[in-house]
């Protein structure tokens, strides 16, 4: 609760200026003193080193990001209604967004960019899965699950919390029901014609790559009578689309048995002919200069790694993975043909991932245009106050 006996946290003079201009974040080195005692979680009131107001936010003194805004207004109180009438917003604001009423899947919260730090919550059919990312989520995570339950209505709720962010924040993983049922093992779900199954309890993110729904359908565009190579495939969304949208093969690369196991299943489920469907258990890095040295060559290759670079410090060794990644991929292109590339790694940004892919086409001798340039979904939406909350970018480019 926001009251008087809320602790503060006075910033350096000076320091406020972030704050000022709407960023959520406040990280330690700008923290003058913590008056009071706030545990992990705790609603805490910013002031600056002048003692003006600043904020609401939520504290965690085992994170270098030590405070998380909440909330600007003096006046306001975060309390259960506070909780509710934030997340009731953010779900109200995907309704009628374009391509949303093509699917049974979304995200209805996206954390920071929805005024809810730390908070993912994705819709699969009739079942949400949440991802509580920092303690001040996890303090109201049994609210939150109320109240979810409450709006949404959904048969169930189940948790994904184990990523690798959670440690920063002092937590550990945890997955498991909150409520309501159970999800099966896969839940069947759809998206622009092309059906899926989602694996909630196991599978990468939340279960799926719900940002890249609007690329999916883009490359899709350039797929017809192509000879397809999907590299870091997962459960071959990229390629699925692009077999529907009438490429004459595919081949669907992972290093997961798993992930190629449901890029089978999905295969079958959409009618696909599997004998034109290629499915290589391999390291892509490995497997696309075997390609190279065989002389293989496809018209369209999709290049959509996990991510490279979790901070800003890894940037540049990401930047290289990233080089090396397409600058092979280029030489595999038949004359002519599509390289859609992706980088999900925020911390590289979209213009130095131009620039990377600029360099590889460079050394790989290839003439390059880009001719689409891409990002995440409407659902996924960006925070131009926070630049973090735009994290994909993605390129779509002739090579010849």
């Amino acid at each position: 609760m926001s009251d008087p006996a809320t602790p503060t946290v006075r910033l350096k003079k000076g320091r406020e200026k972030s704050v000022a201009r709407r960023h959520p974040w406040i990280f330690s080195g700008a923290v003058s003193r913590i008056e009071g005692e706030p545990g992990p979680g705790d609603v805490v009131r910013v002031m600056s080193g002048d003692g003006a107001f600043l904020a609401w936010g939520y504290f965690n003194r085992e994170s270098q990001l030590q405070v998380r805004v909440l909330d600007r207004d003096p006046s306001s109180v975060i309390d259960d209604g506070w909780w509710r009438r934030r997340l009731d917003l953010a779900i109200q604001r995907r309704a009628g967004l374009p391509g949303l009423e093509a699917t049974n899947m979304c995200r209805l919260v996206h954390a920071e960019a929805d005024g809810l730090p730390g908070l993912i919550v994705d819709r699969y059919g009739d079942f949400l899965v949440v991802q509580s990312l920092t303690a001040g989520i996890e303090r109201v995570k049994p609210l939150l699950g109320e109240l979810l339950g409450e709006l949404c209505k959904p048969r169930g709720i189940y948790e994904r919390s184990d990523s690798d962010g959670r440690r920063m924040e002092g937590l550990s993983p945890a997955a498991g029901p909150v409520a309501g049922e159970t999800p099966p093992k896969t839940i069947k779900a759809h998206e622009g014609g092309v059906k899926f199954v989602v694996d909630v309890e196991s599978g990468h993110k939340t279960g799926f790559y719900l940002d890249q729904r609007d690329n999916r359908r883009a490359v899709a565009r350039y797929a017809t009578g192509r000879s397809v190579l999907d590299l870091f495939s997962y459960s071959g969304g990229f390629g699925l689309y692009a077999l529907a949208a009438g490429a004459r093969s595919a081949t669907m690369v992972d290093s997961s048995a798993g992930a190629l196991a449901l890029a089978r299943q999905n295969a079958e489920l959409n009618g696909l002919a599997t004998g034109d469907i290629e499915f290589v258990e391999g390291n892509a890095f490995d497997l696309v200069r075997s390609y190279r040295d065989a002389a293989k060559h496809y018209d369209l290759i999709i290049v959509d790694p996990p991510r490279f670079a979790q901070t800003r410090a890894q940037a540049s060794k990401a930047e290289r993975a990233y080089k090396d990644i397409n600058l092979v991929a280029m030489k595999l292109l038949s004359p002519g043909g599509i390289l859609a590339t992706f980088s999900c790694s925020g911390a590289v940004g979209a213009e130095n991932f131009s620039r990377v892919i600029a360099w590889s086409s460079l050394d790989a001798g290839r003439d390059l245009q880009i001719i689409e340039r891409l990002s995440q979904g409407c659902d996924h939406p960006v925070n131009p106050l926070f630049p973090e909350s735009q994290y994909l970018t993605g390129l779509i480019c002739r090579v010849s």
